[in-house]
């Protein structure tokens, strides 16, 4: 497959991680609004991600790698300009290298509308099939999947430090490996990551041995082995963003149907402007379910939760978004509970309802990568297999997405047809609500296959048909213009889809077609909400949420744990105690 491979060169930064440890999380609500306003000070300039921001700011004369989009054409043509070197091309843009007064004068070019950095990437490390009724699928007892399963012919994209395809229980699944890393690599997985996700994704049953040598949730499926992480497990996003346009490319020449991205970067910016949400985004309108993790980030060091913690691209409306359940290794629903680093919704700058589910994501045993660092690194999370060290076991949102990528192959095997929109609610309709760590840490709750009954699906596909033929006609009247399958799927939804308990509630918040909503779950666990103009959404008496207008938003939790924002002047925090912004 070499010849597959595309030609990259890049450079690994430190990560910016202003937000992820205790108080820093007021530092990065206040970055978001104190340097955008900085960036739009004086001449007219493109938006910025708050890297970008940052670093202007902060006088630094280092060069800085941006992502531009744009054609070839458009590219040469703004480096020349500005004096800037271009790193390498991607399927809609490049990433340029520019001196600072080169990315000052870019980022005031009237040609350029947004500007983002190439952001470092990392995985995120935090199954039994049983949980999640992934058995019961293989078996044909789950109704709404028409049959037994196994996600036969259904390729998934691991997009991900590799995958070592020697391992008995891949042996045979890979059907091809491209290394964005370095154009004369051959994938191979010198982490560990991704061999442990392809494992929870795919594997086969290995003889006996430990838990590990069980099936992953999709044992017929195959993979696409794309490898964007190096050794230490970072990465670029123009690597991450490569890898998505190759698999549009190729989706029909290895039939993938999903993409798994268990990785993520800090969210900087808005995901209309972010590079890699964009990616998912085309990826969607081209047929592709996205699957993102969370990220690890819902807890400081000391316990407070902190919300707004969703990493790029799980901020994307367009990626079905995992965080992580500990099942406290038992196949009983009751004791699961949200790992409090599960990062945690809204999305930091667009404020949308996330994660969308919730997926078991401690503790997981799933296949090794012989020699990889990880195994190097935690000798002592090593299981012995039929060989020594074929097992390892990791935690994190990064596992709970690959076992969300494991039930939509599940999935699309029994219903081939359905969009990357309905592959959502199908999961979300069949998700066991959880109303306490509620909506922003459990979204529509914990993966449940088994409760997608034949009446279920039938509801879900009957409502995204009636909203979608209803959109169509608002969308062609206002427009006058055509429109694809997955632009009508996407504007029922505005922002975000929740259901809420067994009894099918649904959840949405701005839309196209209704400009006045209100909605509930059940009588213990309801929320409501108006207009753009006065909204209010609560939970029950122990976790209430409220909030205003544009200009003046409050949300809280409970007496110990507690957030507070107002408008991009004043911004409030607490945990247990209140920090101002400006």
């Amino acid at each position: 497959m070499n010849s597959l491979q595309p030609s990259t060169v890049r450079r690994l930064r430190p990560r910016a991680s202003v937000w992820f440890q205790g108080s820093t999380l007021v530092v990065a609500v206040t970055l978001l609004f104190s340097l955008a306003a900085l960036a739009d000070a004086g001449p007219r300039r493109a938006r910025l991600s708050s890297d970008l921001a940052k670093h202007l700011s902060s006088g630094s004369s280092a060069p800085v790698d941006v992502i531009v989009s744009g054609t070839p054409d458009r590219i040469e043509r703004l480096a020349r300009r500005h004096g800037l070197t271009i790193k390498k091309f991607l399927e809609t843009g490049a990433v340029l290298t520019a001196s600072r007064a080169g990315f000052n004068s870019l980022s005031q070019d009237a040609e350029v509308e947004s500007l983002s950095g190439d952001a470092e990437v990392h995985s995120h490390m935090a199954v039994t099939t049983a949980t999640t009724g992934a058995d019961a699928a293989w078996s044909g007892q789950v109704a709404g999947f028409g049959g037994a399963v196994s996600g036969d012919g259904i390729g998934v994209a691991i997009i991900d430090s590799g995958i070592m395809g020697d391992h008995p229980a891949l042996a045979g699944r890979v059907v091809a490996s491209v290394d964005f890393t370095n154009p004369q690599g051959v994938a191979k997985d010198q982490y560990g990551h991704g061999t442990h996700i392809a494992g929870i994704v795919a594997g086969k049953a290995y003889r006996s041995g430990p838990a590990g040598s069980a099936p992953g949730m999709a044992p017929g499926a195959h993979l696409i082995n794309l490898k964007v992480l190096k050794a230490d497990g970072s990465g670029q996003a123009s690597d991450v963003i490569a890898a998505i346009d190759w698999a549009i490319k190729y989706r029909q020449t290895f039939g993938i149907r999903v993409l798994n991205l268990s990785l993520g970067a800090p969210a900087t910016q808005s995901y209309r402007d972010d590079p890699l949400c964009q990616a998912v985004e085309r990826a969607a309108r081209a047929g592709l379910v996205v699957v993102a993790s969370a990220g690890n980030y819902g807890s400081t060091e000391d316990g407070k939760q902190v919300y707004g913690s969703i990493t790029s691209p799980g901020i994307s409306p367009y990626a079905i978004t995992v965080g992580a359940l500990r099942t406290q290794g038992t196949v009983d629903p009751s004791d699961d509970e949200v790992a409090p680093w599960s990062s945690k919704g809204p999305t930091l700058v667009d404020h949308i309802v996330k994660p969308d589910l919730v997926a078991p994501g401690s503790k997981i045993i799933s296949t090794a990568a012989a020699g990889g660092a990880l195994m190097a690194q935690f000798p002592d999370r090593l299981i012995d297999g039929p060989g020594a060290r074929d097992y390892f076991s990791m935690s994190g949102t990064s596992m709970s997405a690959a076992v969300v990528s494991g039930a939509v192959a599940l999935l699309l095997d029994g219903r081939p047809k359905l969009t990357p929109l309905q592959v959502k609610l199908t999961l979300q309709a069949s998700a066991e609500f959880m109303p306490g760590p509620g909506l922003f840490a459990s979204g529509s709750g914990r993966l449940n296959l088994e409760a997608l009954t034949a009446s279920r699906f039938a509801k879900v596909v009957s409502i995204s048909q009636q909203l979608a033929g209803a959109a169509k006609a608002n969308r062609a009247a206002v427009a006058g213009t055509a429109i694809s399958a997955y632009d009508v799927d996407s504007i029922i939804w505005g922002n975000s889809i929740i259901w809420g308990n067994s009894t099918d509630s649904i959840i949405w918040g701005n839309s196209i077609i209704w400009g006045n909503s209100i909605i509930w779950g059940n009588s213990t666990d309801s929320i409501i909400w108006g207009n753009s103009t006065d909204s209010i959404i609560w939970g029950n008496s122990t976790d209430s949420i409220i909030w205003g207008n544009s200009t003046d938003s409050i949300i809280w939790g409970n007496s110990t744990d507690s957030i507070i924002w107002g408008n991009s002047t004043d911004s409030i925090i607490w945990g247990n105690s209140i920090i101002w912004g400006n």
